[in-house]
């Protein structure tokens, strides 16, 4: 069996297929499967656990080594922000195949900063609280999409606990805060239904207040419990014991944040496009390095795609997805009704899946993805249709009924994993123009080469092995 196998990029990350930065161009063209996938890949490190891993890093009583970090727009304005307020960050060591190690050393936090927030939810969420242990002003703002994000929780919960908020009542970027050197703590209630990162934000930080922290969720609901959980494990693994007496209810001690140095997993809700390319263009995709237990979202995969008819195996310590003949050899994927309230970011890799399966099938407990990057529900509505697909929005969710699609133009609306699901559709579907592929570098800069080269060698209808 011929395995194409990548490790780290070394050519043209795309090929003949035009780059969205070429003034010329009409977007980048999803290149086009023609036969069964055999493919091995690497991912580099989750986003999730690499941006809670600095500010815990810089939150701690020492030094702190992140091994294997993801290096990406959202992780380097993480970066950018702790050196704005002090800290030091560091990259040291060798390159393995997608950037060296990250050493971060805490030091005394000052304000008289800007922190760019960029796209990032992390960013923009983690990083107030950890702000307002700061002395002195620090502004937060981003891109112009980042202002119609929600942020109405975290600015309230700051005042809840004393801090100094300036949004001229928008609830959203850009905000400004005066930080007095500490915190002091104690009860807060909010409702974080819009995004599990306000509950995040709030207890990366809350070892540090002068009180420690009981925080209590006022909301019906709480979108994407595993990230929650994810803050807590990190916590748990520098020493901060964090107490759920009922659900929605999280007391966190004031305590000290030990230094770890730390191996950082490889990105699971990245390999969403990569293990569902598997049963569009059928044959198998294996990804190294899948561990054995974690808190990561994309963990969910190894469930949910045999839902659709694919084979989900583990070997030591890869997990492979065979998808028999796939889209392109005839097998339509079953069609399915899924509640991802708890893995909502797999949403767009899943319905772009769901519009080539064998009948109707509805997604739902993802009304929280309205307030992401976009709003991706509607979005994954209008790109669909508008290629001969069927989508109606749900009040969570969406209604996804199989019609032939034909190519065209493909809005990634700024968002990552639109341009994934953009990805995934040209694999069957010839000349689908992804308008900014470039907006994978928020969480996968390599993105393009993976996908052309990683994955798509053997069955590419584009040019890559002239590359």
């Amino acid at each position: 069996m011929q395995i194409t196998r990548y490790s780290a990029p070394e050519f043209d990350p795309y090929g003949d297929n035009r780059p969205v930065d070429d003034p010329d161009a009409s977007g980048w063209i999803a290149p086009t499967a023609t036969g069964p996938l055999d493919a091995r890949l690497r991912l580099p490190g989750s986003k999730s656990l690499t941006n809670r891993e600095l500010v815990l890093a810089a939150l701690a009583d020492g030094p702190s080594t992140l091994r294997a970090p993801l290096h990406s727009r959202d992780t380097s304005l993480m970066v950018e922000a702790l050196r704005a307020l002090g800290v030091g960050v560091e990259e040291v060591g060798d390159d393995r195949g997608f950037g060296r190690d990250l050493l971060v050393t805490p030091a005394e936090l000052f304000g008289g900063s800007t922190i760019d927030c960029g796209l990032a939810g992390t960013v923009m969420r983690f990083l107030p609280p950890v702000a307002a242990l700061a002395l002195g002003p620090v502004a937060f703002d981003g891109d112009e999409a980042a202002r119609r994000r929600p942020m109405r929780t975290t600015i309230d919960a700051l005042r809840q606990l004393g801090v100094d908020v300036n949004d001229d009542g928008r609830g959203a970027l850009p905000f400004s805060l005066y930080g007095t050197g500490s915190v002091r703590g104690g009860e807060v209630a909010i409702d974080a239904s819009a995004s599990s990162q306000f509950v995040s934000g709030l207890l990366l930080a809350a070892p540090r207040f002068e009180l420690g922290l009981t925080l209590r969720h006022t909301g019906e609901r709480l979108p994407s419990m595993p990230h929650i959980e994810m803050t807590i494990a990190a916590l748990a693994a520098r020493g901060v014991g964090v107490e759920t007496p009922e659900p929605g209810v999280w007391i966190v001690p004031a305590a000290p944040i030990r230094a770890l140095d730390v191996d950082i997993e490889p990105d699971l809700s990245n390999a969403a496009p990569f293990l569902v390319a598997a049963l569009v263009a059928g044959g198998t995709v294996r990804i190294e390095g899948w561990p054995e237990a974690t808190t990561q979202v994309g963990a969910e995969l190894e469930r949910l795609l045999p839902l659709f008819g694919a084979r989900v195996e583990r070997d030591g310590d890869d997990l492979i997805v065979d998808g028999g003949r796939g889209v392109i050899g005839g097998d339509a994927p079953r069609a399915v009704d899924l509640d991802l309230s708890i893995g909502g970011e797999l949403t767009p890799a899943l319905a772009a899946l769901a519009a080539f399966a064998d009948g109707p099938s509805r997604i739902t407990g993802v009304e929280h993805l309205r307030g992401h990057e976009t709003d991706r529900l509607a979005a994954l509505a209008a790109e669909i249709t508008a290629l001969g697909g069927e989508v109606s929005e749900l009040d969570d969710g969406l209604a996804i009924t199989p019609r032939p699609l034909h190519g065209g133009a493909w809005r990634a609306y700024e968002d990552h994993r639109m341009a994934h699901a953009g990805a995934i559709v040209g694999l069957a579907v010839p000349e689908v123009a992804i308008d900014d592929i470039a907006t994978t570098s928020k969480t996968l800069p390599q993105f393009p080469e993976l996908w052309t080269q990683g994955l798509l060698r053997r069955g590419l209808a584009a040019s890559a092995d002239a590359v």
